[in-house]
């Protein structure tokens, strides 16, 4: 169970941060977009910034070593570069796909980690996902956060999932189920605060303490080396 924080629907952030926040689905009516909307205007009631992006605006051809030498990132890896590193987090609603996460991000996130210097790395984010299953889409979760890890992302240890979402949201786009509701809003609150002290405050960054009690060997984990990216093939 998350700690507490800020309580739901409070506002007045001390140090306002800017998120990025998107569906990492492509369809138009996907219950991932809805909550990833609900995620933005979350943020936004507690006085930070959402940088709201849609999957089609970072989609790619699937990657190509050879293009990634002779021309670089491609528009829709270059987009979620530049506004990855506009923000000093990200949040995402992904969906699951059989059992996994789908391709179309990682695909994105391959792209993205060829760039220099690697803009995952430190950087902060928190994973939802919205099903119609009674598991949530939560495997495709656990499998999101290896890619993110691997490059060093800081992701929240909390994750949200939203089961049965074909039914769970009201005409104002908010979970209907008042105890859930408050569950999104808490989590959402509390990796605000956590993003916040590692940004503003430098002694909390210097002292992060990993969630499973690990100490990070700097020549192995969360480095910015060309082995943390696809290799050309």
């Amino acid at each position: 169970m998350a700690a507490e924080g800020r309580g739901p629907g409070q506002t007045g952030a001390s140090r306002p941060l800017r998120l990025l926040v998107f569906s990492a689905s492509l369809r138009a009516d996907s219950l991932n977009t809805r909550l990833a909307t609900l995620a933005a205007t979350t943020i936004e009631a507690q006085g930070h910034t959402a940088d709201v992006a849609s999957m089609a605006e970072f989609d790619a051809a699937s990657y190509n070593g050879d293009v990634d030498a002779a021309v670089g990132l491609p528009p829709g890896a270059e987009n979620l570069r530049r506004r990855l590193e506009a923000a000093h987090g990200f949040v995402i609603a992904a969906p699951e796909y059989n059992a996994s996460l789908p391709g179309v991000l990682k695909n994105s996130i391959d792209w993205v980690s060829r760039h220099r210097p690697q803009p995952f790395n430190e950087r902060h984010g928190l994973l939802l996902s919205a099903s119609p299953s009674m598991a949530g889409g939560n495997r495709g979760l656990w499998a999101l956060r290896i890619p993110f890890e691997h490059l060093g992302a800081r992701m929240y240890p909390d994750m949200f999932s939203l089961a049965q979402a074909h039914r769970a949201f009201d005409e104002s786009g908010r979970i209907g189920d008042a105890e859930l509701q408050r569950r999104f809003d808490t989590t959402i609150a509390n990796f605000l605060s956590l993003v916040e002290a590692a940004v503003h405050y430098p002694c909390v960054k210097r002292a992060w303490v990993e969630y499973l009690g690990e100490h990070p060997d700097p020549a192995i984990d969360r480095v910015d080396l060309a082995a943390a990216a696809p290799a050309p093939q």
